[in-house]
């Protein structure tokens, strides 16, 4: 994403969109048996009627039937959560705010589960608890009984929850951890995993060992998950652009294989999401200074 006044402490966070990764490379993972899944192609701009604004970190609800997506990050605007209406694969028509969600501070990267527990990043309370990650009963467009995540923040000054992403089941939250520096700039960015167990989530300890070929020295950022478990898409920044990455495992319960780049997706490209189907991938795009959503599909 773009950069963000979270507080005085910490004053820019870098979301999952505003590192920017450019995409290209390879399309074949070695470690999985069926690599030619991740294979995507014919790039193809989302249309969102009735909205002209940047749209940015789009995720595509279990159902179908909603895009969520926030506007542009940049310090000088009012970052909020928005939706729209399914009219097709790539025409959706826009509805408005999500209700329940937005507040004066950085409200993004929306996620939801098929038992319609919505997900979202903020930085409202950031100066006292150290936590970003939200949660709360999506429902008709709005959300209610919104409160933190419990079980994901390290609970340390300087370190920032800025993405993630819930598995379709809802027992598996990916997320960042990211260390800013006193410049306010992320010194690192590496996707962790948490359980669901009942109202609150542990981190697994094996996370690391799942994660290792993903999380190298590049900043890591903007996850997301099959409903099998057994492929996974984020964004990768190694200084240059950044770039959408695709891996595989042969089980749910293995580390995955190495990443590799969508060739498909070119340009200032970032936020992977997977639809239902799990035929066709969006993302945001910068468009001669504008964010848009595209897409890029398999068959």
């Amino acid at each position: 994403m773009s950069r963000r006044y979270i507080v005085a402490m910490i004053p820019l966070l870098l979301l999952c969109g505003a590192f920017t990764v450019h995409a290209g490379g390879g399309a074949a993972i070695a470690e999985a048996p069926d690599a030619k899944r991740v294979v995507f192609t014919n790039p193809q701009r989302v249309t969102i009627e009735g909205y002209s604004q940047d749209a940015m970190e789009p995720f595509i609800s279990p159902d179908g039937n909603y895009l969520f997506f926030n506007n542009s990050n940049a310090p000088t605007v009012d970052t909020n959560l928005y939706y729209a209406t399914r009219i097709d694969d790539l025409t959706f028509q826009f509805q408005g705010e999500i209700g329940g969600v937005n507040s004066t501070a950085l409200d993004a990267v929306a996620s939801m589960d098929s038992n319609n527990t919505f997900y979202f990043v903020s930085t409202r309370s950031y100066a006292e608890t150290f936590s970003t990650i939200y949660w709360g009963t999506f429902s008709g467009g709005s959300v209610s009984g919104v409160a933190l995540v419990p079980g994901i923040s390290k609970e340390k000054a300087g370190w920032v929850n800025f993405d993630a992403c819930i598995s379709p089941d809802g027992n598996t939250l990916y997320f960042v951890d990211s260390f800013f520096g006193s410049a306010g700039q992320p010194q690192n960015a590496r996707i962790s995993i948490a359980t669901r167990k009942g109202d609150h989530f542990v981190r697994r300890k094996n996370s690391a060992k799942i994660m290792r070929k993903i999380n190298t020295h590049a900043l890591n950022y903007a996850p997301d998950i099959s409903k099998s478990g057994r492929e996974f898409f984020f964004t990768r920044f190694d200084g240059k652009e950044p770039a959408i990455y695709a891996a595989r495992r042969a089980k749910a319960s293995r580390p995955f294989g190495t990443p590799v780049k969508i060739k498909a997706i070119t340009g200032f490209a970032e936020a992977p999401a997977l639809s239902p189907d799990e035929k066709s991938l969006y993302y945001h795009k910068n468009e001669n200074g504008v964010f848009v959503i595209y897409r890029v599909t398999r068959p």
